[in-house]
């Protein structure tokens, strides 16, 4: 259910962003989803990748600072009103959505929202019981 996210925290520099992305592509692993979120001094790059141990070992290697977090992938039709679905469902639930991004899988026909909560397990048997499906790290890997 709950899907391994690495955060990497970069100096908001050129070129820091496209150093990552080369160490992922060093060592052939892929990147399926991202966000970067930044302020003057410094960014926070969240990413799902195929091999999260490794991605972390080979960007710590190369001086940057990683983190692990878990997220929830929902997976939703891509239509309109997809996510207003799902937002409506967690308010319900009174939870809090820290943080999301989103992506459209290969085949056009879902999205999957990445959502962090302050409570997960609250927001995985909220999700449940609407409906919802959620998907594994390795069933978004595989998209």
């Amino acid at each position: 259910m709950r899907v391994e996210q690495i955060a990497v925290f970069l100096e908001n520099k050129s070129g820091r962003l496209a150093e990552i992305t080369a160490v992922l592509a060093d060592n052939n692993i892929n990147i399926r989803a991202l966000s970067v979120a930044d302020t003057a001094d410094f960014g926070i790059l969240r990413l799902i990748v195929d091999k999260v141990e490794l991605a972390k070992k080979v960007l710590k290697e190369n001086g940057f600072t990683v983190g692990k977090t878990n997220v929830l992938a929902v997976e939703v039709p891509d239509r309109t009103g997809g996510l207003a679905t799902v937002l409506k469902s967690i308010e319900k639930a009174g939870l809090n959505v820290e943080y999301m991004y989103a992506f459209v899988n290969k085949t056009g026909e879902n999205a999957v929202l990445i959502f962090r909560f302050e409570d997960m397990d609250k927001a995985i048997s909220s999700l449940q019981a609407a409906g919802f499906t959620m998907l594994t790290g390795e069933q978004i890997c595989a998209l």
